[in-house]
């Protein structure tokens, strides 16, 4: 026996309408084509699908049977239909998110929230485990976009800049660091560093100031989460450089002193990296903009309170 969707959607009519006229209408077919359809289902069945005297026209046990099975694949065909006319149209998709820092999360979940509300229809993850090798899972496609401040020529990826931050020193108040205008690297020597878990090359504190000075801290305390971070500095148990979204509300703290590194200060892009045939889909391109243009405000909110 061979039953196609045509046929649960069929029985499912006739059902509905009581009637071969008014299923045919339903169906967008000629009675006559249903007819044929019906009898070469029941041909198949081996059995009547319906009780041909009864008005209006009702279904047999057999008939019954097969009702209950279109009634619970149907649903689920149709469900799949729009999700599937919503990704051609670009209203729904899939957005799993990998992060190679962790600062990033302060500005990602505004971000976040902005963009579930007219994107309702996307399925959104953050993937933090894939840290280490985000890149190689954006290619093979295990997540979809990548936060980095790190492009790389890769084929197939595109990075989209997003926005500038300023790695700076977070010291609590009344250490020595606090009293100078700015820090430089010879300053970390005999300072206890609290960095986040992961490699050097992904610290701007090392690829930007320590490494190129071959200056290396009297000691690396490696830490998970940022409010653990301020806290030990707070302490006194160490320093540590964070991106300046991250200290936004500090900078009035009593219990901090926010400092540049170097002179001038050092200047960091953070990008978007995706797969280019990603681009071009509406919500890819929202999620950019969103990305780009509330950290931004955040940082326009934090220099605006900082001059009060």
């Amino acid at each position: 026996m061979h039953i196609e969707f045509r046929h649960l959607r069929t029985i499912r009519a006739i059902h509905q309408a009581g009637g071969l006229a008014r299923a045919a209408e339903l169906l967008h077919i000629t009675q006559s084509a249903l007819s044929h359809q019906i009898k070469g289902l029941e041909d198949q069945a081996g059995v009547e699908l319906f009780v041909r005297r009864s008005k209006p026209m009702k279904l047999s046990a057999a008939g019954h049977r097969l009702l209950r099975v279109a009634e619970r694949v149907l649903p689920e065909i149709e469900a799949l239909e729009a999700e599937f006319s919503g990704v051609r149209e670009g209203s729904a998709g899939r957005l799993h998110i990998a992060i190679e820092c962790h600062a990033c999360f302060e500005w990602l979940f505004p971000v976040l929230e902005q963009f579930r509300k007219p994107w309702g229809d996307v399925d959104v993850d953050i993937r933090p485990g894939l840290a280490f090798d985000a890149l190689p899972a954006l290619q093979k496609e295990e997540v979809d976009l990548v936060i980095s401040s790190d492009p790389e020529s890769l084929p197939g990826i595109v990075f989209k800049p997003l926005f500038d931050y300023e790695p700076v020193l977070l010291a609590p108040q009344g250490h020595w660091m606090a009293e100078k205008p700015y820090v430089v690297a010879e300053d970390f020597r005999e300072e206890t560093l609290i960095t986040y878990p992961v490699d050097r090359s992904r610290l701007d504190v090392f690829t930007e100031l320590l490494t190129p000075a071959k200056v290396e801290p009297n000691a690396v305390r490696q830490v998970e989460l940022t409010a653990v971070i301020l806290m030990l500095v707070a302490s006194g148990r160490g320093v540590a450089v964070l991106p300046d979204w991250v200290l936004r509300e500090l900078r009035k703290s009593d219990d901090y002193a926010v400092r540049p590194l170097t002179e001038n200060g050092v200047t960091k892009r953070l990008y978007a990296a995706i797969r280019e045939e990603d681009a071009t889909k509406p919500y890819m391109a929202h999620l950019i903009r969103l990305a780009r243009e509330i950290p931004v405000r955040l940082q326009r909110q934090a220099r605006e309170v900082e001059t009060l």
